[in-house]
């Protein structure tokens, strides 16, 4: 029986269990949103701001497992889309971003005229640089086909977004679903497991022969359904892992193999246990400069190096940054459910690396960036401690999203997370603003029964502030926590070396937040204000927190803070030379390596100028912080 082309569009996205799907409204998607009236198995929700909507659609796409779709008019309504496009293209997130289109004859007929029909926009050749496919629909015949292709290339090989466009004349055709034209998903696999195991077997032929191996885990091992699977691994080879920034939920705090954070603002542990391996695999990580710094030579420089990844150009030697030994195209389940019956079907005798895990697990702790001077009493509070006591009293099954900027490394320095928890950020394009309209998707996603958490800067909040209204319209219980240090924090840290303390534009001098407190009661969200360190005290707000029933947002004072360490320092540190830095001889101690000197001027007895905690080399032609070190 025939149907309006939009009806079969938004039935088709609710016969994948997608229940929500985002979008703001306009005449040029105006039947999309009236199919709704009709549709049994996903409903709308209407957000104030079409990117609010694309970061809504990212945070329900990393909780549910299913793709995030949005939907939004033509023009500058498909405009609004292009960062959360770039979010979802650089953090594999599987989203389905569709455009209302303006009537069919009045697109321009030629690229030589700008413009005939009013706010046309040619979307699709705006979205191809950030979607794994983009595509204007012609005919109305074309639908089925075009949906099943979008979403299967959104969520096969390496997940990302796509973007549909739909003119308004054929969202208002009929089309007979029983004569549509289907896209055939069927494909032949690309890996080939005798490759994959003649590499295992090298592998486990060096395994064997190492002193100090070790697992590195990315983001990829989720996107492959392998979390449990890289866990039971890590417990037969009994061996350090080593989450990424995007992985921090899969090798959790409390995963007894964990061996602490790595990269230019290496947590818990300085860097020494990655820097020291003699074998490193890594599993489903793009290995960007986050992780190795600016001297990329000196990542793991004593290691053979494996990388497993499905993206076949990540893993071209003279396309990657770190060049590595072994490069194994395999999906991550299909490569660890491998490795492990390879080991039985040889009978692998793995060897003791008890000493090594212990070490590893003594640098850890000793080298935790939260220390107990941070819970002194103060006029304000520490963003470190408040973290840490916030991740102490979050639940098992609690969902955590954290923004960009200074925030970002507070939060994951400070917050241990537990088995069980998600905790999710953009990491790729690492936007201002994501982590409330993400977490609001989250909240979607979730089974309302746990809590959803945003943890964002101020700067942030004002990014997506517009959206408290969406949280009031809804009924989100969603707990915000704005730390709110009254500037640009990071960037604040970084002028103060590059442009001899002239903090232009970062506050106090050219930004200033307004009083979250009085904007949400203006929204009538319920509000908590945390105004001094007493911790006792903190800790008890935050149990307030995440009692309440209903949305909050949660102000704490954490005036003009903006030290975010350890950290690296220079182009040429390698990465466990992190400032502050240790004493010559502690450092040397640390080491089983020969390290390489250090880029930087190290005088331990003096602290370098301006509380971002660099030394500028006025010999060095490049400036002592790295760019790629800003979040």
């Amino acid at each position: 029986m025939e149907q309006k082309l939009s009806d079969y569009v938004i039935n088709y996205l609710g016969d994948l269990g997608i229940e929500d799907i985002f979008l703001v409204y306009g005449a040029a998607n105006g039947d999309l949103v009236d199919a709704f009236v009709r549709a049994e198995k996903t409903r709308y929700v209407a957000v104030m701001h079409e990117q609010g909507g694309g970061f809504a659609a990212e945070g329900y796409a990393k909780i549910s497992g299913k793709p995030g779709v949005v939907i939004v008019t033509s023009g500058p309504g498909g405009q609004n889309l292009v960062t959360s496009m770039g979010n979802c293209f650089y953090d594999s997130v599987p989203c389905v971003f569709i455009t209302g289109q303006i009537n069919s004859k009045f697109l321009r007929p030629s690229e030589e005229i700008r413009q005939i029909g009013f706010q046309e926009t040619d979307m699709v050749a705006i979205a191809e640089p950030v979607t794994k496919y983009a595509k204007m629909i012609t005919e109305p015949e074309e639908i089925r086909y075009e949906l099943e292709k979008a979403i299967h290339l959104a969520t096969t090989g390496r997940p990302g977004p796509v973007h549909l466009d739909i003119p308004l004349n054929l969202q208002k055709a009929m089309v007979d679903p029983d004569k549509l034209i289907g896209f055939s998903t069927q494909t032949n696999n690309s890996y080939n497991e005798e490759v994959i195991l003649k590499q295992i077997d090298t592998y486990l032929d060096d395994l064997v022969t190492s002193e100090r191996p070790c697992l590195m885990i990315g983001n990829g091992v989720r996107l492959a359904g392998a979390e449990n699977d890289i866990l039971d691994l890590g417990r037969k080879l009994k061996i350090p892992v080593f989450p990424t920034w995007n992985a921090l939920d899969i090798i959790c705090s409390d995963y007894e193999y964990y061996g602490g954070r790595i990269g230019t603002y290496g947590g818990a542990g300085r860097n020494f246990g990655i820097q020291n391996t003699d074998l490193l695999l890594a599993i489903g990580s793009r290995i960007s400069g986050r992780i190795t710094g600016g001297n990329i030579h000196s990542f793991a420089r004593e290691a053979k190096k494996y990388m497993v990844d499905v993206d076949e150009p990540a893993l071209q030697p003279h396309l990657q940054q770190v060049p590595f030994d072994e490069c194994i195209l395999s999906d991550a389940k299909l490569f660890i459910q491998l490795l492990m019956d390879r080991i039985d079907e040889r009978n692998i005798t793995i060897p003791n690396f008890d000493w090594w895990v212990d070490k590893v697990r003594e640098w850890k702790v000793k080298y935790d960036p939260v220390t107990s001077d941070m819970f002194d009493e103060s006029d304000i509070v520490h963003p470190y401690a408040f973290m840490r006591i916030l991740s102490e009293e979050m639940n098992s099954d609690d969902i955590l999203a954290a923004d960009c900027g200074g925030n970002i490394v507070v939060t994951n320095h400070a917050f241990e997370t537990k088995t069980g928890q998600r905790y999710f950020t953009n990491n790729g394009n690492s936007p201002m603003g994501f982590s409330f309209a993400g977490a609001m998707g989250a909240w979607f996603a979730s089974d309302k029964k746990q809590n959803v958490v945003c943890v964002i800067g101020d700067g942030g909040m004002n990014m997506n502030i517009q959206e408290l209204q969406t949280l009031k319209n809804y009924g989100v219980k969603l707990k915000t926590i704005v730390l709110n240090n009254n500037i640009y924090g990071i960037t604040k840290a970084y002028q103060e070396v590059n442009f001899e303390g002239r903090s232009e534009a970062c506050g106090p001098k050219g930004y200033n937040p307004p009083d979250f407190v009085k904007i949400a009661k203006a929204y009538d969200i319920e509000t908590i204000e945390i105004k001094e360190g007493k911790y006792d005290k903190v800790r008890h707000q935050i149990r307030e927190l995440l009692a309440a029933d209903g949305p909050v947002v949660c102000d704490v004072n954490c005036f003009e803070y903006h030290t975010y360490e350890p950290k690296i320092v220079g182009w040429d540190t390698p990465i466990e030379d992190m400032y502050p830095w240790l004493p010559r001889e502690e450092f040397l101690a640390n080491m089983y390596i020969k390290p390489l000197e250090c880029s930087v001027n190290r005088d331990v007895s003096k602290k370098p100028s301006g509380s971002s905690g660099l030394v500028e080399k006025k010999e060095e032609k490049h400036s002592t912080f790295a760019e790629s070190n800003i979040a």
